[in-house]
């Protein structure tokens, strides 16, 4: 008989009231401003966007209520450009954020876990961030901007965070996002179609391009007590999978197929913002027991995420994977106690 698990959502953003007033006092973006028709938006280098209104984390858990979501892991989201600013303005910025998580985890034990905020402008403050909360409760990790992945020369400046985290049994969402001071940046002509160029595009490019770094370059050999997680199903690599193999067979038919070294890695993918269609090529590319459930942390997203679990062609079993099972034994690799998860 198939165990049944409920919901645990591993990508789930989250803004506290603190860290918004916070923005508020800000004249520069990120920032926070109140425009004519009335509403706030938060004001960065992605897309402008309308703040939701005061969501106290007893709103977001009623939220999760409301679909059947028993736990989350919260993140602020990497898009923003918090954590990248200069370091005497992201790490007060991120220490309000990560404060703020722990106390709504505390307030919730054994439903909330949360990803740190990270300043990524200074390595020796992200190690030592990192260091201070994973002593906090409930912080699992941390998120991590995919910038910094796209490449193993790139990655490899992240080796002493990754050390770290390796001696604590540390997830990281590897999330979309730039890094601070990137010379060698990819640039989007945005001069039209802005959000779907930006926001589906070149999100799913560049997730696509930390999955290559991840399953197909040997930078987490030395870290295997380290979980990655990436978001989006991995971006394209469901999709291209064939062709990934195809141009190998071509250009270097002695070696081993990309579709095994993906196959075959330890990193998991959430489902967030993806459909039944995509999350059964992802089933057959990555194989069993290697995506979670992820919805950005909104009604619509959660909504969605279920209606695609439930009309996806998959097994039950993993179904029930995907809904609960995956994250509960990652968490419980981070020290997060599986019933605690799967309750």
């Amino acid at each position: 008989m198939t165990q049944a698990y409920p919901a645990i959502d591993m990508h789930s953003h989250w803004m506290p009231e603190k860290l918004v007033d916070a923005l508020r006092q800000r004249a520069q973006p990120p920032h926070i401003q109140r425009k004519e028709d009335g509403h706030e938006y938060l004001i960065s280098s992605f897309t402008p966007t309308r703040m939701p209104g005061r969501e106290d984390i007893e709103v977001r858990v009623a939220s999760m209520d409301r679909n059947n979501v028993h736990g989350a892991v919260l993140s602020l989201t990497g898009v923003y450009g918090i954590e990248r600013l200069p370091i005497e303005d992201s790490l007060p910025l991120c220490r309000i954020y990560n404060d703020a998580a722990s106390e709504a985890c505390a307030r919730y034990p054994g439903r909330l876990h949360a990803f740190a905020a990270l300043p990524c402008s200074d390595m020796k403050a992200m190690v030592e961030e990192f260091n201070r909360v994973m002593k906090l409760p409930g912080i699992v990790g941390g998120l991590l901007q995919g910038d910094g992945f796209l490449s193993k020369k790139r990655a490899e400046m992240y080796c002493p965070l990754f050390e770290a985290a390796n001696k604590v049994n540390a997830v990281f969402l590897v999330h979309y996002g730039k890094i601070a001071n990137d010379p060698d940046a990819p640039k989007v002509d945005n001069s039209d179609n802005a959000h779907s160029r930006i926001g589906t595009l070149d999100m799913q490019a560049r997730i696509s391009s930390n999955m290559l770094t991840f399953c197909m370059t040997d930078f987490l050999v030395d870290f295997p007590n380290v979980t990655v997680m990436s978001h989006n199903l991995g971006g394209n690599i469901p999709f291209e999978i064939e062709r990934l193999d195809h141009r190998s067979l071509i250009d270097r038919p002695n070696d081993e197929l990309p579709s095994k070294k993906i196959r075959d890695a330890r990193v998991i993918v959430d489902c967030n913002s993806l459909g039944a269609k995509s999350i059964e090529l992802a089933y057959d590319a990555y194989g069993p027991g290697r995506i979670v459930y992820g919805s950005d942390g909104t009604d619509f997203g959660m909504d969605w995420t279920n209606k695609a679990i439930n009309a996806a062609r998959i097994p039950e079993e993993e179904k029930q994977a995907i809904l609960g099972g995956t994250a509960a034994r990652t968490l419980a690799r981070a020290g997060v106690q599986l019933q605690q998860a799967a309750e």
